[in-house]
């Protein structure tokens, strides 16, 4: 008897995918799929916005070439129809206001610009975790693009105006 590696490694794949409990052969061959249906709108916003980690800082920016850091959160949005405008400022005006104490993912978080005395939002990121005495978001900053950083940090809590939320 003659066998292929080829048919022995199709035969084992089917017999391992066989058993599996309680899955079709479609949802073993497309898992991002069925994890993807699972989501919930705001986990999505969060995985999308992680996906595009990395990508540069560009003043003006609102596409994958770069962004700024309302640009940014403006394509983020427009992915799930919410329109919101091109500058921090004014997205700050959009939404409901939250209590630190009651931020959740995917909430807007807002800061002062470049100058902590400066009464002026010049700044926001989408939150990604929150814990107590901790919050995590993603931003596209000056120095690095697309990136996390933490309210704690000195830097953004004594530039840290607001948060608001655009989606339930």
């Amino acid at each position: 008897m003659h066998f292929s590696i080829r048919s022995v490694i199709v035969t084992a794949f089917l017999f391992a995918v066989s058993s599996l409990p309680n899955r079709s052969f479609a949802q073993v061959s497309k898992p991002q799929e069925v994890v993807a249906d699972t989501l919930s709108p705001i986990q999505s916003l969060v995985s999308f916005a992680t996906k595009h980690l990395h990508i540069p800082y560009r003043s003006g920016g609102s596409s994958k070439r770069g962004f700024d850091c309302s640009g940014f959160v403006r394509y983020c949005f427009n992915q799930w129809n919410i329109a919101l405008p091109h500058s921090s400022a004014a997205q700050a005006e959009h939404g409901e206001a939250v209590e630190l104490d009651n931020a959740k993912p995917g909430d807007l978080i807002f800061f002062k610009g470049n100058s902590a005395k400066s009464k002026r939002i010049g700044h926001v990121g989408i939150i990604t975790e929150v814990a107590p005495g901790y919050v995590k978001f993603i931003h596209s900053a000056w120095k690095g693009g697309i990136r996390y950083d933490l309210l704690n940090a000195a830097y953004y809590s004594k530039r840290f105006v607001a948060i608001k939320r655009m989606i339930e």
